[in-house]
């Protein structure tokens, strides 16, 4: 990850980007799972061990904000987070609350073909599927 191209996307929403802030960003950017925010708290304080729950909790709000992190809601009652680098989905194990992720040409072109037969052009989507193994 490069931080000086963070830095110019934070200053052209006039938003400084401080070392606190890059060391979440690091801690959720990072991880290969989808952490809560405790996790991210786990790992950034092993990047950084003075930094604070609060201001990471302030922080993850910002960068979901600002679009730089997605967060989740898969239904646990704890957001999760994760820097989506390309497009996917997730199906979430509904009795371990594993999250695969996946992309499939097919639904690509599904989501548009639903939007347009309701008279929409899709403009985005969140979809979550839910399940357990057979």
């Amino acid at each position: 990850m490069n931080r000086k191209i963070f830095e110019t996307l934070f200053a052209a929403k006039g938003i400084k980007m401080t070392d606190q802030r890059w060391v979440v960003l690091q801690a959720v950017a990072q991880s290969k799972d989808h952490p809560d925010a405790e996790q991210v708290s786990i790992r950034a304080k092993e990047l950084d061990p003075t930094i604070g729950i609060a201001t990471i909790y302030r922080t993850l709000s910002l960068l979901a904000d600002l679009d730089i992190v997605q967060q989740h809601d898969f239904g646990e009652g704890r957001a999760r987070f994760e820097v989506q680098n390309d497009h996917h989905h997730h199906l979430i194990d509904q009795e371990t609350g594993d999250v695969i992720e996946f992309r499939d040409p097919d639904l690509e072109v599904l989501k548009h073909k639903i939007a347009e037969k309701y008279g929409y052009e899709l403009l985005d989507h969140k979809l979550y599927l839910i399940g357990k193994k057979k």
